[in-house]
């Protein structure tokens, strides 16, 4: 038996913004720059071929029912900052030409980035809806015990989803009222460092040292856990590792040197 494959074009997306970008430009050998957004992104599934074209999208969307497939975006940021800078440190003249040679010609400089995570789906094991499909879809229900109205552990990547705030709907048949999307993933907090060198050897010709610092702070980044977000199974136990994060958004910390000629 063949397969056939669905395109289909009657989705909705909706974005909505808020744009801010200061810039202090260069002056005193000091500048800086922030961009700010703030948006809400809304849809009926990531794709139109391919129902999961991002790594938090699920597969098997109910095509026929808008409502149960009505979320936010897989690709939703609500807050992103990023903030640069670049400092020519400025060297006090009474140092003399020795002291300008050592400390003279510094350059610091650093981008700030933080954002929100992105959504993802908490699925219940099984095929519970009875739609023949090997693909988890039935969504959990969410509880509104104390301390669910967020349900997960921010930076605990053994534990990020509190298993304890969904349950198995009662039907099993029956779509829980957690909804796609209807948990955020950790958010990025990164910062990068640069400390520059600049020294004349003669004529045009200049040298630079570089030292940079990826992740300088070394804090840890998680990815939402798409890969365990199946949290329970229908007798309402959980499989291993339910709401655990395996994967990292960012490197740990990493230095590089290097040296620069120009001329």
């Amino acid at each position: 038996m063949g397969r056939t494959q669905m395109a289909l074009w009657d989705g909705n997306y909706s974005y909505n913004g808020l744009q801010v970008q200061v810039k202090k430009s260069m002056a005193h050998g000091f500048q800086i720059e922030g961009s700010y957004t703030f948006s809400k992104n809304m849809d009926d599934g990531g794709g139109s071929v391919a129902s999961d074209p991002f790594r938090n999208s699920i597969s098997s969307l109910l095509w026929f029912c808008k409502s149960c497939r009505r979320g936010l975006s897989d690709q939703d940021q609500r807050h992103n900052l990023t903030v640069n800078y670049e400092w020519d440190i400025p060297t006090p003249k009474s140092f003399g030409s020795t002291g300008n040679l050592i400390l003279g010609g510094w350059e610091a400089g650093g981008i700030l980035s933080l954002s929100s995570g992105t959504p993802f789906t908490v699925l219940v094991g099984g095929d519970g809806l009875g739609q023949n499909n090997t693909d988890a879809y039935t969504y959990p229900d969410k509880l509104s015990t104390p301390g669910c109205s967020n349900p997960v552990n921010p930076q605990n990547a053994s534990n990020y989803v509190k298993i304890s705030c969904f349950a198995v709907p009662n039907p099993i048949n029956q779509l829980g009222n957690s909804g796609r999307n209807s948990v955020t993933g950790p958010g990025l907090f990164n910062l990068d460092f640069s400390l520059f060198k600049n020294f004349p050897i003669r004529e045009a010709l200049k040298g630079q040292f570089r030292a940079e610092f990826f992740n300088i702070l070394n804090r840890p980044n998680f990815e939402s856990p798409n890969d365990n977000r199946v949290i329970l199974n229908q007798d309402g136990s959980s499989p291993s590792n339910a709401g655990a994060i395996t994967l990292m958004n960012t490197t740990s910390r990493q230095i590089q040197f290097a040296l620069k000629f120009t001329w």
